[in-house]
């Protein structure tokens, strides 16, 4: 038999835990109440994905590419789809919280709140790496 090297083993290992993960998965959503409503759930859940998150993802990153600060703002972007997607479901969700604990803030204005800092962050990243370079010397020909 052959001997195994260590990153080929990393993955079989990492192989294995992923297919006991994933048989620990489907035997919670075979023992849920509503196991078609998650199945639907996670299909939904898909598309949306494939369908609206991934171009929409692409699209932004292609009109980002030309930049000269492309990194910065990929930064600030994937931190703030990553906000949104997180807080998106608590606004979105109908009638009043099963828990009143659950949401007892303003969320909307939090969640803008926040995206301000992110942008700000990004402002500042961008301000310091500009005086870290300092004052861009004209020529004689105004280039």
């Amino acid at each position: 038999m052959p001997r195994r090297s260590g990153p080929a083993l990393l993955r079989y290992a990492a192989g294995g835990l992923g297919l006991v993960l994933m048989a620990v998965g489907t035997a919670l959503v075979l023992s849920a109440r509503d196991a078609w409503g998650v199945v639907v759930w996670l299909g939904g859940a898909l598309v949306l994905h494939d369908a609206v998150l991934a171009p929409l993802v692409l699209g932004v990153g292609m009109l980002v590419a030309g930049l000269p600060a492309r990194g910065v703002v990929r930064g600030a972007l994937v931190v703030g789809g990553s906000l949104v997607l997180i807080t998106l479901p608590l606004l979105l969700r109908p009638g009043a919280p099963p828990n009143p604990s659950a949401l007892p803030l303003p969320y909307g204005r939090n969640l803008m709140i926040v995206l301000g800092a992110v942008a700000g962050a990004a402002c500042l990243v961008l301000l310091v790496r500009r005086l870290r370079r300092g004052p861009r010397h004209v020529g004689k020909d105004g280039r």
